[in-house]
């Protein structure tokens, strides 16, 4: 607890502010890229303490949040057919599909199960030889590892009514799409300190040279994050690009090996829809030819739906820096946790849950 407190200490955060005070004379726009940043930033209300000229805005960091609405509604025709157990982490049965979510779906008598690991979800599939298990496989390179051993552990055994529903997708094509899109204002980022605990940085260096930005992996707690903000203002301020690692305790340059190879093994990459944002190019990870006998969308032919999102919800806007989520018309309206519209409101990762959990700008 004590090595925690200290990246929690009220002196050293201060210290920290001050130094950003110091340092941010012109104006800037800096995108933290994980949503348990995002959390940590409202809960905290470090974006109230920093001087007006450092604005922070949210981006796509939560992997619950861009996974695509065909996902949820391909979950939801799986979970509904006879002899299927669907195995999922929590957050993601109360995402919104088009009329209903998986913890209703499960009300109307479909086998869904909360899981902690994909090897639970393999487990089940142990236990169950007569049923199909198929476990929703979403999120970034952090769950990217354990969701292809999962799948490398069925096939070395044989298991044959396991597969995966998935919706993996990775940090810096979202980074580089953002930079590109017409309307961009980022001008430096923080980069998820558990994806680069994973992945390292090397992927973040071409996006920095390219588009001349400082990207800087941080930590969660307060004294995680002002050291990073505080590294991306000397940046901006010194004219510095490239990226600097403000989370040396957790993540180093190469990440982890043995992760990465495993899921270089079990996925390729390939182009992946994100909710709200759209198609964005290289951007997911799919199944390769070895292991798509495990991709559940093959298997249960779902790869036709095609949804329409809510025209209420603006959260593709919040995702990508453009809107702050208590700029949205149906913010705490039309949209709430308990009749949400987007999947931006009910993770736990979300900025709109965020804003609402912490009562940031309502006016509701």
């Amino acid at each position: 607890m004590k090595f925690i407190d200290e990246y929690r200490d009220p002196e050293r955060a201060r210290a920290l502010l001050d130094r950003i005070r110091r340092k941010a004379v012109h104006e800037w726009t800096i995108m933290e890229i994980c949503g348990g940043q995002t959390h940590s930033i409202i809960r905290n209300g470090i974006d109230q303490l920093l001087p007006p000229t450092v604005r922070l805005v949210h981006g796509p960091g939560c992997p619950v949040c861009v996974t695509p609405l065909e996902t949820i509604e391909r979950a939801l025709a799986i979970a509904s057919k006879p002899g299927v157990i669907l195995a999922s982490f929590g957050d993601m049965l109360r995402v919104p599909g088009s009329s209903k979510d998986l913890f209703m779906a499960r009300s109307e008598g479909a086998d869904v199960r909360i899981v902690f690991s994909p090897l639970e979800a393999l487990q089940i599939a142990r236990d169950n030889p007569q049923k199909e298990v198929v476990f929703l496989a979403v999120g970034f390179e952090t769950t990217a590892p354990a969701n292809a051993m999962a799948v490398w552990q069925a096939a070395r055994e044989g298991i044959g009514n396991f597969s995966e529903l998935v919706s993996q997708v990775m940090v810096p094509p979202a980074m580089s799409a953002i930079l590109s899109s017409p309307g961009n204002q980022v001008q430096g980022f923080l980069a998820a300190g558990h994806v680069c605990a994973i992945m390292g940085w090397e992927e973040y260096e071409p996006v920095a040279e390219r588009f001349h930005v400082p990207i800087v992996p941080a930590g969660f707690e307060p004294v995680d994050l002002l050291a990073g903000i505080l590294q991306v203002v000397e940046m901006l301020e010194e004219g510095r690009t490239g990226v600097v690692n403000a989370y040396g305790r957790v993540v180093s340059r190469e990440g982890n090996p043995q992760a990465r190879k495993i899921m270089n093994e079990v996925y390729e990459v390939a182009d992946r829809p994100w909710r709200g944002i759209g198609v964005i190019p290289a951007s997911g990870l799919v199944l390769c030819e070895a292991y798509a006998r495990f991709d559940a969308e093959k298997r249960f032919d779902v790869g036709h739906i095609a949804p329409q999102e809510s025209p209420l919800c603006r959260s593709g806007e919040v995702l990508q820096g453009h809107l702050k989520p208590s700029d949205c018309e149906a913010f705490g309206r039309e949209c709430t946790p308990l009749t949400p519209l987007g999947a931006t409101m009910v993770s736990s990762e979300g900025a709109c849950a965020a804003y609402y959990k912490y009562h940031r700008n309502t006016t509701f």
